[in-house]
């Protein structure tokens, strides 16, 4: 009871503390720069590298796509290195699918340690506010309604697996997750979609609803892959800063992985309307 109490009131806070940030622009951007940086130390711990040069990279990366303007006294050049960007993380996260799948373990030689860290965690918090900004103007119900799909995705996926579930997804790497488990965090997330488009008056229905299976797919990938790697550190949780839940990275595994298709569905929506 006691446990189910701290879980409680730690989720609370997190939930709180992201949605209280979300109503201004700069304290969204202070928020995921500070989660940012836990997230990137607890999975430098993961992976056993001791370098600070990701930290390095990680500010000036966050920060010039995130004060572009402000930095360089215009926006020219920042739609071409956001696509680079873009093309970049979602390459190396494909490979990390690949090896999630053809891999006993994920190759962890030193080069790739440092691509990881630049274009699976840093560049997931440059799309997460690149989502907030969307169409250049900020709005933070797209990105608000993106995290309530995640979180519908898991409770139900949990709910249903619970009680329903028979059919292991990956039990090698998650013996909990259950294929019956997938389908109705699924069903769930595409049923949130049509309130979401209602209620944040963003994007039309349709468009939510692919962006619910966007965020149910890949978010349940970006789930397996960090249990893969916490499975191959030898440890159950990314860290202790959230009590009941375990590390930052925990909370946030699923969006940061769906973050790159997030923006990338909505670059294409952009380009075509």
């Amino acid at each position: 009871m006691k446990e189910m109490l701290t879980r409680g009131l730690s989720g609370l806070v997190y939930i709180g503390l992201l949605i209280g940030c979300m109503q201004n622009k700069h304290a969204l951007i202070i928020l995921f720069f500070v989660f940012g940086l836990i997230t990137l130390a607890e999975f430098k711990k993961l992976i056993q590298l001791k370098s600070i040069i990701p930290f390095i990279i990680f500010v000036i990366m966050y920060f010039v796509f995130v004060y572009w303007k402000l930095i360089l006294n215009t926006r020219f050049g920042l739609d071409e290195a956001t696509q680079i960007l873009m093309v970049l993380t979602i390459f190396v996260q494909l490979f990390l699918i690949k090896d999630l799948f053809s891999e006993k373990t994920i190759p962890l030689f030193s080069t790739k340690r440092f691509i990881l860290t630049t274009f699976y965690i840093t560049s997931a918090f440059v799309f997460l506010n690149l989502i907030a900004n969307y169409q250049k103007n900020y709005n933070a119900n797209i990105l608000l309604g993106a995290f309530i799909l995640i979180w519908v995705n898991d409770s139900f996926a949990y709910i249903v697996g619970k009680n329903l579930g028979k059919q292991k997804l990956f039990s090698k790497i998650s013996p909990k997750k259950t294929v019956e488990g997938f389908l109705g965090g699924l069903f769930f997330a595409c049923v949130a979609s049509y309130f979401i488009a209602n209620f944040t008056q963003t994007l039309n229905f349709t468009n939510w609803l692919i962006l619910s299976v966007i965020v149910s797919v890949f978010g349940t990938l970006g789930d397996l892959i960090e249990s893969k790697f916490k499975r191959q550190a030898g440890v159950k949780d990314s860290g202790s800063i959230m009590p009941g839940h375990g590390g930052l990275f925990d909370r946030l595994d699923s969006i940061i992985f769906a973050a790159p298709f997030i923006y990338s569905f909505l670059s294409i929506l952009n380009y075509v309307s």
